[in-house]
């Protein structure tokens, strides 16, 4: 899509067209396609086609209801942030009393709009002109036009000092895939940090894989899962300097770091918890397991193991039933044993692929049964712990 095409989409025929091919099928387009461009331009045509296409992929991000009135990129769809972690971080500003943000590489502007909504007044910068018509189209559609100003400028020569936060979300994506250098990403996090800095108050989108060392001594940092999907991490300036924490939605469910030593190593016992991603990103592994008098099966391996079932919000349990040295034949005749039809296998740090064990393991004759495979170490020593989710009826689980 161009710009010359993207303006074609808000006029009235565009408007119209993409009323008309709302929810499209992929094997319907060829023969809507045909049917259309009898009596509309095969630009345009093509146009309400993509972005029709586009909005069905927006709509696990932005919701059904404002994917249908909101204009996409291709580029945009992938990098924006999903609407419950946008909603989040825009109400944390809130709280923290600020009135008005800066939001720098706003892209189509997705955390522009839910700034917005917080009741936030914003200017949103980008220096793709596609991409600002895209932001500014995007809320005029949601009526949030009064309080988003969208801008197309370079971001490093924005003056932001009228503005009582700024929000800086780099590109982390290049020609070639992820850009994992943060020093690569665009603008860069030196940049970013320097910016922040000078700011009463500032956070910075960046990719949850970051080093811990990476993070700058000033900030705040902290790791946001949604649904158990890891999604971002967050410097926060002008908050809490040195604080490591993990939200977890929906919630959120806030773990603060406590700089605890790491957990002991123990043998299992008879439940095993996984802990949430975001938790593990920010190492916090350590205070899960205090609050359930836990200790780690193996010192490199992020799963808790405890003698006693306690609610967590921050972990899930599971019952274990059995433990095997790895061997896929005593996996298999112990499932056949159990009449397991239902096979659910995770792993760390183990090598092997889940779906080939699955494939090797489960008997051909399948049972009515479930059951949930560990691939892991214990002591070192590859492990297969053979279990089950621990019920809410028994305590067990996500609280």
């Amino acid at each position: 899509m161009n710009d010359v095409s993207f303006a074609s989409l808000l006029t009235p025929e565009g408007r119209a067209l993409l009323d008309e091919v709302r929810g499209t099928e992929p094997a319907q387009e060829l023969a809507v396609a045909t049917r259309l461009r009898r009596e509309h331009p095969a630009e345009l045509v093509s146009a309400a086609l993509g972005q029709a296409r586009l909005r069905q992929r927006a709509a696990a991000k932005f919701g059904a209801e404002d994917a249908e009135r909101m204009f996409f990129t291709p580029h945009g769809v992938e990098q924006s942030t999903r609407t419950s972690v946008a909603t989040y971080r825009a109400e944390r500003f809130r709280a923290l009393g600020i009135r008005s943000v800066a939001d720098l590489c706003c892209g189509i502007g997705g955390d522009a709009i839910a700034l917005a909504r917080a009741g936030i007044r914003v200017l949103a910068v980008d220096r793709d002109p596609l991409t600002v018509r895209v932001a500014r189209a995007n809320a005029d559609a949601l009526g949030l036009a009064g309080l988003i100003e969208v801008r197309e400028a370079d971001v490093t020569e924005v003056d932001t000092a009228q503005y009582d936060a700024v929000f800086v979300d780099p590109a982390r994506r290049g020609g070639r895939g992820r850009i994992f250098d943060p020093e690569a990403y665009s603008p860069p996090l030196s940049w970013a940090v320097g910016t922040a800095l000078k700011a009463p108050l500032a956070a910075l989108k960046i990719a949850p894989g970051i080093p811990h060392e990476a993070v700058p001594a000033e900030a705040e940092a902290e790791w946001i899962s949604d649904g158990g999907d890891v999604k971002e991490a967050v410097l926060w300036f002008g908050t809490e300097p040195g604080l490591v924490r993990a939200t977890l939605l929906p919630g959120p469910r806030e773990l603060r770091g406590r700089g605890l030593p790491n957990p002991r190593v123990r043998p299992p016992g008879r439940y095993l918890y996984e802990p949430d991603g975001a938790v593990i990103r920010a190492h916090l592994v350590a205070e899960v397991a205090e609050e359930l008098d836990g200790g780690l099966i193996d010192e490199t391996i992020a799963y808790v193991t405890a003698d006693e079932l306690r609610p967590t919000s921050y972990a899930t349990a599971y019952e274990i039933t059995d433990q095997l040295h790895f061997n896929v034949k005593k996996l298999k005749a112990l499932l056949r044993e159990r009449e397991v039809g239902v096979l659910t296998v995770k792993k760390r740090g183990s090598a092997v692929e889940p779906e080939e064990l699955r494939r090797k393991a489960l008997p051909k004759a399948h049972g009515p049964g479930s059951a949930t495979v560990f691939l892991t170490r214990v002591a070192g020593a590859p492990t297969m712990l053979v279990g089950a989710p621990a019920t809410p009826a028994t305590g067990g689980g996500r609280s």
